[in-house]
């Protein structure tokens, strides 16, 4: 049954055309995941995984069922953010064709799977062109055993090529966090990411912007290292809601280096308005 079948506002609807969408989208094969958000920027090195990661910890301290899917299958990082980069996921065959892959769990519980999870050492190259890039990112996120998830994040990787495009059309993303960083030149790569998700007719919840400023350690007063220009204008420039503007935090950083930033941002309260501010509909 399709969900134009089963919705009681079929009559009246305006959205029929998107409920067929919604219906040709790709479901993982051993779970069910209620929300799908992607973490995306048109820009490298913003920190799209480390908002990635901020998010799946305030979800899963808020009592959600969280996972996270690595979506740069040439530049993974998630395993390094969680400190789980000397783990291996299980690759477990079912068939001459079939396999099912076994996440690596944090110490919170968040599942993870990453291609730097199925590789031998994580410094170990992915060399491949992008049609194979784009299937393994399906089967990865197929034939993973996700089990009942509240909430799927996908690390995307910069850009709008192929693994972006496979992601808006493949896959039933509810909705995309941006992420960006105060600088005009980032801003404007960052725009065309924007423009793409509106003509994939996908929802933005709105940008986090990152590196946006440094508290001074005498007076307390925000320094903006990179621009002298307002989240809000940054904001207003790409034409969607301001999240949340986060700081450099070297505490953040080194509690990164030591696989420890479960703890960290367990124990602060600095990244908590990320949920406060995304109006999340379960």
């Amino acid at each position: 049954m399709s969900n134009c079948d089963s919705c009681a506002s079929k009559d009246g609807c305006n959205n029929k055309e998107n409920c067929k969408l919604e219906d040709n989208k790709m479901k993982p094969k051993y779970g069910e995941i209620k929300n799908i958000i992607g973490v995306i920027s048109g820009k490298g090195g913003v920190g799209k995984s480390t908002v990635t990661g901020i998010l799946a910890i305030e979800l899963k301290k808020a009592g959600y069922k969280v996972g996270v899917l690595d979506g740069d299958i040439t530049g993974p990082s998630m395993p390094r953010f969680f400190g789980i980069n000397e783990k291996r996921a299980e690759m477990i065959p079912l068939s001459k064709t079939d396999v099912k892959f076994t996440p690596v769990e944090t110490k919170m519980g968040i599942k993870v799977i990453s291609m730097n999870l199925l590789t031998k050492v994580e410094e170990e190259p992915v060399i491949w062109r992008g049609p194979v890039i784009n299937g393994a990112l399906n089967q990865i996120y197929e034939d993973t055993e996700w089990g009942e998830l509240d909430y799927l994040l996908i690390d995307m990787p910069p850009g709008t090529g192929d693994v972006a495009l496979t992601v808006m059309q493949n896959l039933p993303v509810k909705s995309m966090i941006v992420v960006s960083t105060p600088q005009d030149m980032v801003s404007m790569i960052v725009k065309k990411i924007v423009i793409m998700i509106g003509k994939m007719n996908l929802s933005i919840l709105g940008v986090v912007e990152n590196m946006s400023y440094i508290r001074c350690g005498n007076c307390n007063e925000k320094i903006r290292v990179f621009s002298k220009k307002s989240a809000e204008e940054q904001a207003k420039y790409l034409g969607i809601p301001l999240i949340k503007e986060m700081p450099i935090d070297l505490n953040l950083t080194e509690s990164l280096e030591a696989g420890k930033v479960e703890e960290y941002i367990g124990s602060t309260t600095q990244y908590e308005d990320i949920l406060n501010k995304i109006k999340f509909e379960l």
